[in-house]
């Protein structure tokens, strides 16, 4: 009876982990809802503490349904405090997408900017951002880091190397790292969708869980580059669908204004 409890209450926890990472991710899409108008005014988009503060919730709601598998996994390593070893390793991983908020904002206000002051270069930016992610989609380098994230076995054991206080969250920012080289051009998406934008986050989302959890993953991300290819050379035709660089979305980040 007390090998049938163990067995039972060790079966509860992995559970348990996923849980606590889906609840966390689900309070930051509430957080996001409930703060869109927010998020679409020039206050919270216009200055870069705002626009990390957001950009970071946003990562923890669209990343954190796909990660809590591995996360919770990294935490089962341990027989005890493993809900501390959760925490930090998930604390590494925001951190690193926090710090790709940099860049993102300096590419979506240089696109947005530029789209803004000429008009007629919004859709040749449009179509080069969909053509960027299009061909990462399908390179050795996307199958590498999705394989990384889909199967983290390996990088978990190498984390069993890491000594030191600061040892789970260093092993949450390499796996954060593996999960940005894996991610970093469909998150370049919310440029020509618009950066606070909750239906491209919430499609974005699907299809990186999609890539992790589903069978044919690996599939996918290739169909999903051959889809980006053709709205490369559609968005010419048919400008609406980048909203946010062809004069559609130009309200839903109006950054620096």
């Amino acid at each position: 009876m007390v090998g049938v409890t163990r067995t039972a209450i060790t079966a509860r926890r992995p559970v348990a982990g996923i849980g606590l990472l889906l609840l966390t991710a689900a309070a930051a899409w509430a957080w996001t809802v409930l703060r869109r108008d927010d998020m679409a005014s020039p206050d919270m988009t216009g200055e870069l503490p705002a626009f990390l503060g957001t950009w970071t919730i946003m990562m923890a709601a669209m990343m954190l349904p796909a990660t809590a598998p591995a996360a919770s996994l990294y935490a089962r390593t341990a027989p005890v405090h493993r809900t501390p070893r959760l925490v930090a390793f998930t604390a590494g991983y925001l951190l690193i997408w926090a710090a790709a908020g940099l860049p993102a904002y300096a590419l979506a206000f240089g696109a947005t900017q530029t789209a803004a002051t000429y008009p007629a270069a919004g859709t040749a930016l449009a179509a080069a951002v969909f053509a960027v992610n299009g061909i990462y989609q399908l390179t050795p380098l996307k199958d590498l880091c999705l394989t990384k994230c889909r199967s983290p076995v390996a990088l978990l054991l190498h984390y069993a190397s890491f000594r030191g206080p600061a040892r789970h969250v260093r092993s949450g920012a390499h796996y954060g790292a593996f999960c940005l080289g894996c991610c970093w051009s469909l998150m370049l998406l919310l440029t020509a969708f618009g950066v606070m934008d909750l239906w491209a986050m919430v499609g974005l989302a699907a299809v990186i869980t999609a890539e992790r959890r589903l069978p044919r993953g690996h599939l996918l991300a290739r169909v999903v580059g051959v889809t980006s290819l053709a709205l490369a050379i559609a968005v010419f035709w048919v400008p609406s669908l980048a909203p946010n660089l062809t004069g559609g979305g130009m309200t839903e980040m109006s950054l620096g204004h």
